[in-house]
């Protein structure tokens, strides 16, 4: 045979089968998973930051907005003082900075769930990615509903109680920014935060970790536990605005138990097809 001559027992190597792997495909390392944690913190703080910003440059127009439930309470009760004052000159620094942090880290919620999917969906199979997606929406979209029922709700209320009481005893209440402003990010937050539960209770069916019958089973027990929530978070003690609390989070219950056994009936009927 020449040494010119083709050999047809060694092919080419453009008939040679690729041994490429794309990034993806590609088994990462620690520190592969740690620079990629990097990038994922560094989007956040960056989306933190020019949130932050915004907030700060437009804080008179953010503030109107914070001061809402107490003026809409106003309307309701001329006498009622809205005006909000400081302990010391330099109090007011506190206040701008905690209406920057807690309205930048809700802003800023939004794309903290979308850059940690991105960094989690590497790491799940078709249909954990089918999973994720809508999780992630139905995380957004609940805590924004609690948030908004916090926001338009319980805080005008507990600012009503609140005065109902005070001028019964005939006291003048001056409301502190500092005061005012922890109280409506504390039940803005808390309402939020607690509106993630049914989410919870889905998610844990779906991994086997409790059953649905286990659900209806404790059901009273359920609803002890949301009377107890509603007084952590709600900061008066009167029992109208923990009910107005819990009763959205009893109904919560029951969507979380009818959206199991969706979520199960489903998840068995793609095991046996």
């Amino acid at each position: 045979m020449s040494q010119n001559e083709p050999n047809d027992d060694f092919p080419d190597d453009e008939t040679l089968p690729s041994t490429d792997v794309s990034p993806r495909e590609k088994p990462m390392g620690f520190l592969d998973h740690l620079e990629e944690l990097r990038g994922t913190l560094i989007k956040c703080a960056v989306v933190f930051a020019i949130i932050v910003g915004v907030i700060a440059w437009f804080l008179k127009d953010f503030a109107f907005l914070l001061n809402w439930p107490l003026e809409h309470v106003r309307a309701e009760y001329p006498q009622l003082k809205t005006d909000l004052v400081t302990n010391s000159p330099m109090g007011v620094f506190s206040v701008v900075i905690s209406i920057c942090v807690t309205g930048g880290f809700v802003l800023s919620l939004p794309f903290f769930l979308l850059f940690l999917g991105q960094f989690i969906a590497p790491a799940l199979t078709q249909r954990e990615l089918k999973v994720l997606l809508p999780t992630v929406v139905a995380a957004l979209l609940l805590f924004l509903s609690g948030a908004a029922f916090g926001y338009f709700i319980l805080v005008p209320g507990t600012i009503r109680v609140a005065f109902e009481l005070n001028e019964l005893l005939g006291y003048t209440v001056l409301w502190t920014a500092d005061r005012y402003y922890s109280l409506l990010m504390w039940m803005v937050l808390g309402v939020g935060a607690s509106f993630e539960f049914p989410l919870l209770i889905v998610l844990a069916t779906y991994m086997g970790l409790i059953e649905v019958a286990t659900l209806k089973k404790f059901r009273r027990h359920a609803i002890v536990v949301m009377f107890i929530i509603a007084a952590i978070v709600t900061p008066t003690p009167d029992p109208i605005n923990q009910t107005l609390f819990a009763v959205p989070l009893i109904f919560l219950y029951e969507a979380a138990i009818w959206a199991s056994a969706f979520v199960g009936r489903r998840k068995r009927r793609d095991q046996t097809g």
